[in-house]
């Protein structure tokens, strides 16, 4: 069975089209039919089915479709370990909502520039589930939050850097004592079903703090536009976004040693592309080491 019938007709499905799937193969609408046809012929049973323009998946096509992208991620996997020691291949990558901005782009910026034909796809979720999915090989690896649990045998994690706590505030209370602004103002919480909000509540409560919450959301800079309008004060992960939007708010760090937001690198030392996630640590730990002066470094 060719894998090119495959790939054409996961393609296919993918895209609901037959002229915008030739595009992405750069195939001719003929060829990349003739491969479709070819594949049905194979098996002995139509696979998809025009509608005007659109392309869709037949019965006995919904059914093998899960396993011909496994046949097709097993080839990716085959011809990464073949060639291991060269930076070739796809990384499948994970990342928490806030890493988006932040961390992944200063990386790849570095990354093509010296491997320019690396591919990598990205996979945005919660840091638990990211976690999860480094473990079962579904991704190679993530940046997440720490994992307030045991790493799996199977995987390795590192450090990247630390966000403290700090409150954030509009700008016309920026030399208010942090306390008394946690006290006093109608306050936004960072979501506590997340490990910042976590944290800030774990604060609050360690210092006998009780705030007259406002509201209570999960979205750094949605709580940081917020607060831009007046509506409040938060205690959140110095995330270095807040400050790059333009908006009149302020940071106010806390009085003594404050609770931090660790961010960091987790893969599967088992995966056919660890050394591809080896290569995006390796940058990653350069481009923080370079924003040391306004980054905190994680202590390994």
């Amino acid at each position: 069975m060719d894998i090119r019938y495959i790939q054409s007709f996961v393609t296919t499905v993918e895209c609901g089209s037959i002229a915008e799937a030739a595009r992405r193969l750069d195939l001719t609408s003929a060829a990349l039919a003739a491969r479709v046809r070819a594949l049905e012929e194979e098996l002995g049973t139509p696979l998809v089915k025009r509608s005007g323009r659109s392309v869709k998946p037949t019965a006995a096509g919904l059914n093998i479709l899960d396993s011909a992208r496994s046949m097709l991620r097993e080839e990716r996997d085959l011809r990464a370990m073949a060639t291991k020691e060269l930076p070739v291949g796809e990384l499948r990558l994970g990342t928490f909502v806030s890493a988006l901005t932040t961390v992944l782009p200063p990386v790849l910026r570095k990354l093509y520039a010296e491997h320019p034909d690396l591919s990598v796809s990205v996979v945005s979720n919660g840091s638990v589930e990211l976690c999860r999915m480094v473990a079962s090989g579904e991704l190679d690896a993530a940046v997440v939050v720490e994992p307030q649990f045991a790493i799996p045998k199977t995987c390795e994690w590192r450090p990247l850097m630390d966000e403290p706590l700090v409150v954030v505030a509009p700008r016309e209370l920026a030399d208010g004592d942090p306390h008394e602004l946690l006290r006093t103002q109608p306050f936004i919480r960072y979501d506590r079903t997340v490990w910042g909000g976590q944290l800030a509540d774990r604060y609050l409560r360690d210092h006998g703090i009780r705030p007259h919450q406002r509201l209570e959301i999960n979205g750094l800079m949605s709580i940081a536009v917020m607060i831009d309008h007046g509506l409040g004060v938060s205690l959140l992960p110095d995330w270095s976004a807040l400050w790059s939007g333009g908006l009149s708010i302020a940071r106010v760090s806390l009085p003594d040693k404050a609770p931090v937001r660790r961010i960091g690198f987790i893969w599967g030392v088992q995966s056919p592309h660890a050394h591809l996630a080896n290569l995006f640590l390796e940058h990653a730990e350069a481009v923080f080491r370079s924003n040391g002066s306004t980054r905190r470094k994680a202590r390994k």
